[in-house]
C-alpha cells in the first residue's frame, strides 16, 4: 500500500481562448474525461469504466496513448486495473506512482495529472491517460492531447 504523504499542488485550467486572451501557451488540453463506479466490493477497479467510456467517446483504443499515469493506491489494485485496461508497462507511471513517492490524499488527482503532463512534454507524446481510483467503488479517467 502507499504511503499517506503531505503535498500541494496547483493546476491552472482555463479555455483556450482565455490563455490566447492572457498571453499563455497551453500545454495540454483536455481531450475527454468521465467517472465510473462499479460494486464497492470491488474497490480500486473504478477506474475501468471510466477509461472505457473515455475510450468510447473519443474513438480511442489503449494503444493510442504514449503514457499512461494510474493512480497507485495499492499494488494489488493497480495491477488488476492493468490487466483489466491491458496498459503497456513500458508506458505506465514513468516515474513510479503512490507505492514509490507517495499517495497525497486531496491532491493526487492534480498530481497525476501534472505528472503526466510533464512527462508527455519530456518525452514528446501526444496522448496521455491520467486515471483515478476513488473509495466507495468510483473511479475517474481524462485524456489529455498535447496543443
Amino acid at each position: 500500500a502507499s504511503g499517506i504523504n503531505d503535498a500541494a499542488a496547483a493546476a491552472l485550467l482555463m479555455s483556450a481562448e482565455k490563455a490566447k486572451d492572457l498571453g499563455l501557451k497551453p500545454v495540454v488540453k483536455i481531450k475527454a474525461y468521465a467517472s465510473g463506479a462499479i460494486d464497492p466490493a470491488y474497490m480500486g477497479l473504478g477506474p475501468v469504466p471510466a477509461v472505457r467510456k473515455v475510450l468510447k467517446s473519443t474513438g480511442l483504443t489503449i494503444g493510442d496513448f504514449g503514457e499512461v499515469e494510474l493512480n497507485e493506491a495499492f499494488a494489488s489494485q493497480s495491477i488488476a486495473c492493468i490487466r483489466e485496461l491491458e496498459f503497456d508497462l513500458d508506458k505506465t507511471n514513468l516515474l513510479g506512482s503512490g507505492i514509490s513517492i507517495g499517495h497525497p490524499i486531496g491532491c493526487t488527482g492534480a498530481r497525476i495529472v501534472i505528472t503526466l503532463m510533464n512527462e508527455m512534454v519530456r518525452n514528446d507524446v501526444e496522448l496521455g491517460l491520467a486515471t483515478l481510483c476513488i473509495g466507495g467503488g468510483q473511479g475517474m479517467a481524462m485524456a489529455l492531447e498535447r496543443v
